[in-house]
């Protein structure tokens, strides 16, 4: 029955600390005269994208960002209920050494033989659970699973968002992600 009840977990903002990662590396980049800026601001100037372009180029930046800990709750809950467990993440399709660095950072955390899926369109892949940070990965994984359950990780950029399969997880109601798991749990089992 375990391999019926499938948890997928993102890597970026989910799993490990994309936004912070980021924020940390332009930083010192950034000129003494230079304001600060958001990562979600569409109207940043050209050279902040080239400057995040060049960050998230890096291999390493993959390969050694640091864990997420909403992410990691999640994950700990889901591994306590005998989910499946697999990494599912979207590979950039111009970044060629992001996919390396994402495979090397789940070899660190997970081991080498750990399930990983690189996509460019998450809704096509099957799991009862989808633990994703990213509004727009969520509604195309949702579309097709009328049943499946999101469990949000909660960031600035999806504290709008609302839909009825998706719990935001924001660090103060694990119990209410806790509940929702065992329930899968017990319909999976059951039918």
């Amino acid at each position: 029955m375990k391999e019926d009840l499938i948890a997928l977990f993102d890597m970026d903002g989910t799993l490990f600390d994309y936004e912070g990662s980021l924020k940390k590396e332009m930083e010192k980049l950034r000129s003494p005269e230079e304001k600060d800026f958001s990562l979600y601001d569409k109207s940043k100037p050209e050279y902040l994208k080239n400057r995040i372009n060049l960050i998230t180029s890096s291999e390493s930046f993959w390969e050694n960002i640091p864990k997420f800990k909403f992410g990691w709750d999640v994950l700990e809950i889901a591994k306590n209920l005998d989910y499946r467990i697999m990494i599912l993440t979207q590979g950039p399709r111009k970044n060629p050494l992001a996919w390396s660095g994402k495979k090397k950072c789940i070899d660190k955390h997970f081991g080498e033989d750990f399930d990983i899926t690189l996509t460019r369109d998450k809704g096509l892949v099957y799991g009862k659970v989808l633990v994703d940070d990213f509004p727009g990965y969520i509604d195309r994984w949702v579309k097709w699973r009328k049943r499946g359950q999101v469990i949000m990780p909660a960031n600035d950029s999806n504290q709008d968002y609302k839909h009825s399969q998706v719990i935001r997880y924001n660090g103060e109601n694990l119990e209410e992600v806790r509940d929702s798991l065992k329930k899968i749990k017990e319909k999976t089992i059951n039918n």
